[in-house]
């Protein structure tokens, strides 16, 4: 990590996604895409969430990690809600073409349909679907922000507009918590083995007191940070969140993960309580 000019955070370097990645592996692998976009590869079953690889409309602090022309292959797109952060319609209809299915909210879902023809399966809070080898169930967010402003407020938003994502692998879970502020049940789930963990000190996500009561209710899994470092915006609390800060407010802090966009990071089972980061190639030094 280091700081900029600016006084943002922001990851060292980007590590280019080479086509093995999306290959048949031994265990799971997550990758940070940027922003709060994930790559998970679960022994062959490939899975992005939240991919904005080309078309927002913001400047970028990084380079994004892999092109949609250099996806050979995805078993799904899951998407947590609309915003333009987290649904680049660009990518998704880049990607169509070699994607066997998307996943979203009911809302999310029909704007796929809609906007992009693409069809895209609609689930609500609670559902669950499979995709290859891995279960995926959709866990609930508070993010309906629009509510509240007079120019995005076109229709009335509803929390079930908005999702996380709880991954269960044969090597372990990964709960994809989404933008939410924090909410009670958030606090009583089953042990995850990893979370991409959002700690944006904004009003309509977690915010860093949020994030340390929520690290806190899971005290040895390891917090994939996502939601920062990605958007040259240093005014916008949503993008510029700091993981040394972080670090120093929560209980077992090394269990904080700094990836940059692109490195792997190896799922380990409810028996490993320390994050392991896969050496890098010789040929990415």
């Amino acid at each position: 990590m280091v700081i900029n000019e600016k006084g943002q955070a922001m990851p060292e370097r980007t590590e280019p996604i080479a086509r093995e990645a999306f290959l048949e592996i031994p265990g799971t692998q997550i990758r940070w895409l940027g922003n709060a976009g994930a790559m998970i590869n679960s022994r062959g079953t490939v899975l992005m969430i939240d991919p904005v690889l080309s078309g927002f409309d913001m400047p970028l602090l990084i380079d994004v990690p892999v092109t949609e022309a250099a996806v050979p292959h995805l078993d799904a797109i899951l998407l947590t809600h609309c915003d333009n952060d987290h649904y680049s319609r660009k990518t998704c209809r880049e990607l169509a073409p070699v994607t066997d299915s998307f996943h979203a909210p009911r809302y999310v879902a029909g704007l796929l349909q809609k906007e992009l023809g693409i069809a895209g399966q609609g689930h609500g809070i609670g559902d669950h679907f499979a995709v290859g080898g891995v279960s995926v169930k959709l866990t609930p967010a508070w993010h309906n922000w629009q509510n509240e402003s007079p120019k995005h407020h076109t229709r009335d938003f509803a929390e079930e507009d908005y999702c996380g994502f709880w991954i269960d692998t044969p090597d372990g879970s990964i709960w994809a918590i989404g933008d939410s502020r924090l909410l009670e049940e958030q606090l009583h789930m089953p042990v995850p083995d990893a979370i991409l963990f959002d700690f944006s000190d904004s009003s309509w996500h977690i915010g860093l007191d949020g994030a340390v009561r929520l690290a806190a209710a899971y005290p040895d899994t390891p917090l994939i940070l996502w939601h920062w470092g990605s958007v040259d915006a240093p005014e916008w609390k949503e993008f510029n969140g700091n993981p040394e800060k972080l670090r120093g407010m929560l209980v077992n802090p090394q269990r904080v993960v700094v990836l940059n966009p692109g490195e792997a990071y190896q799922l380990q089972g409810p028996s490993a309580a320390i994050p392991v980061i896969l050496p890098r190639r010789v040929s990415d030094r």
